[in-house]
């Protein structure tokens, strides 16, 4: 049987994608684009998503900001992520008559373009949905894949070139859960986006920070200039930021979908630009791309079902691989991990063999990964064992920070958790197509490299706690700190019954980032001396790093009262985060 190239799109999200011979390139058709137009969505207020008063946006922008936040709690739809422009293009979506699918969504292309620093439509996207009239749950993979020809010449200096450009799925990822689990046109979806890119917004000082120390790399493209340096010197904060290429091309994104990303004329010049910088993509590596709906790994720890990610977007996997380790240790009676050296010792093995042995899991599509007994209780059991040798673990190599998540709830129940990413440091090749820039999403090929063609093996981590079949917690980081952060906040919500914003301002331990991307092991500088000097006496080696250091992550999380139904969060100080009601 021959099967039409942008079929594969289309089949991979019902499930159906089984093998099939590439044919001939066919007309353009709408495999996988946008639902057909329809009139605009109306917020209660008479407007429509992605219109922002003026003096609204200066103020949400002053709220991009490092330190404590605003906590949010209420009965309602509830949104959270680190860029307050884009939770608020959520909880509007929520606000039009939206789900917790759909302003999951808008406020992920919404934050690839106020972020654009940590994201962007040429990484990744992955979804993890709990439908509540049914109570099932799926993960929607928009991972990253490898070219199909030789990665000649590959070496840390590939990621300032082409050649360290990967295939994108943030498009595929989020086609793919609008049409699974979302309720209103992509038009809809898109149009803060669409309104931040074209009519600008103000530098918030975390962006304004990462403009000025990679100036030197997107300032070597026409169109990077023309985003960023627009009278050849870098602009301010508080400035204006326009991104009208960008604007351009989410709104073509909008109404061609899949079909104009993947086969059309955005695929054509992605690939012209970083063939041209060295590279060896080709539009055939776009067109065979293939989104996944896959069943989440399942775990538990006393009493509460863990629901995560599964390879080879691993993270979820992971956190329920470290809660499982961690329930042969009586936590309660060792007290929460900042008072008690025992447990800081264990947490911080545990959550490094769990992240040195995912280095050995591939695309599970093309080679076996046991993924059933890598979370049976047996495994766990087994591991924390023969941690119990006493001997420190040496952090394998991470990759480097850039990336966002997204927490969303809608008053019918539904929860959808989002990381996406860039996956990389920001604008580290100074490559763009379409006015967006081109991810170095090949930084992850260090640390597990795909065969041709296939998945890259990632530690993203969208994650649910359910009690009784129903989330309590749906969460995740970005960072390489993300399975620390998850572990520390379960624990403490859990086992400490700690509430949501107070577990968000304790001090963490985790990864903090050095020069040029490094990371190496540290705890915030309030994390008890005593109980940081204790755990380095019995060889944890942990240095020290300022209080709310943004290498510990984001805990992207909202908290759901099972009794009640009510839903918390708080914005994490360690980022530019907001928590809102809708």
């Amino acid at each position: 049987m021959t099967t039409d190239r942008r079929d594969f799109l289309k089949l991979a999200t019902t499930g159906a994608v089984a093998a099939g011979v590439l044919g001939p390139e066919p007309a353009r058709a709408a495999v996988g684009a946008s639902a057909p137009a329809i009139a605009p969505s109306r917020l209660p207020d008479g407007g429509t998503p992605g219109s922002v008063d003026p003096e609204e946006r200066r103020r949400l922008i002053a709220k991009a900001v490092f330190g404590p936040k605003d906590r949010a709690d209420g009965d309602g739809g509830m949104v959270i992520c680190a860029q307050p422009l884009a939770t608020r293009a959520g909880t509007d979506i929520l606000r039009a008559g939206g789900n917790a699918a759909d302003a999951a969504l808008a406020t992920a292309v919404t934050q690839c373009v106020v972020e654009p620093h940590m994201t962007g439509i040429t990484g990744v996207l992955g979804m993890l949905y709990y439908d509540a009239a049914t109570g099932s749950t799926d993960y929607i993979s928009g991972g990253m894949n490898r070219p199909m020809a030789e990665l000649t010449g590959w070496g840390a200096a590939a990621l300032s070139t082409g050649l360290g450009a990967a295939v994108p799925g943030f498009w595929a990822g989020y086609e793919a859960s609008r049409e699974h689990h979302g309720t209103m046109s992509s038009k809809d979806l898109c149009a803060a986006a669409i309104a931040y890119a074209r009519d600008g917004f103000e530098i918030h000082p975390f962006l304004w920070g990462e403009m000025f120390v990679t100036s030197h790399m997107f300032g070597i493209s026409d169109q990077g200039r023309e985003i960023f340096l627009p009278e050849g010197a870098l602009l301010n904060p508080g400035e204006m930021l326009y991104q009208k290429r960008a604007a351009d091309t989410l709104e073509r994104l909008a109404e061609e979908g899949n079909d104009y990303f993947y086969f059309g004329d955005f695929a054509r010049e992605y690939c012209e630009v970083v063939q041209a910088a060295g590279g060896v993509m080709t539009r055939d590596d776009f067109a065979r791309y293939d989104v996944r709906v896959q069943a989440p790994a399942r775990g538990s720890y006393r009493g509460y079902e863990l629901i995560g990610s599964p390879a080879p977007d691993h993270g979820g996997m992971h956190i329920i691989e470290i809660m499982q380790m961690l329930e042969f240790l009586d936590v309660q009676k060792l007290g929460p991990v900042t008072d008690s050296a025992e447990l800081l010792w264990q947490m911080s093995r545990i959550a490094t063999q769990v992240f040195t042995d995912g280095g050995k899991h591939r695309d599970p599509k093309y080679h076996e990964v046991p993924s059933e007994m890598i979370t049976s209780k047996e495994y766990a059991k087994t591991r924390f064992d023969l941690l119990q040798m006493d001997a420190p673990i040496e952090t394998g190599p991470q990759p480097p920070p850039g990336s966002c998540h997204i927490t969303a709830v809608d008053t019918d129940g539904n929860v959808a958790t989002i990381l996406h990413s860039c996956m990389s440091l920001p604008w580290s090749n100074g490559l763009f197509a379409g006015g967006c820039t081109i991810v170095a999403s090949g930084a992850h090929f260090f640390r597990v490299m795909p065969g041709p063609g296939e998945r890259a093996t990632t530690y993203v981590a969208p994650n649910m706690v359910l009690k009784n079949g129903r989330p309590v917690i749906a969460s995740g980081s970005p960072s390489g700190s993300l399975l620390q952060n998850i572990a520390q906040n379960y624990t403490n919500m859990l086992d400490f019954d700690v509430p949501i914003h107070e577990s968000t301002l304790r001090p963490r331990f985790g990864n903090a980032y050095a020069a040029g991307g490094a990371m190496f092991p540290a705890v915030e500088v309030d994390f008890p001396s005593a109980t940081r000097d204790a755990a380095n006496a019995r060889g944890l080696g942990v240095g020290v790093v300022n209080q709310w250091n943004w290498g510990m992550g984001s805990f992207e999380a909202i908290y759901i009262d099972p009794d009640t139904g009510m839903r918390s969060a708080c914005g994490d100080p360690r980022r530019c985060a907001m928590a809102e009601e809708a």
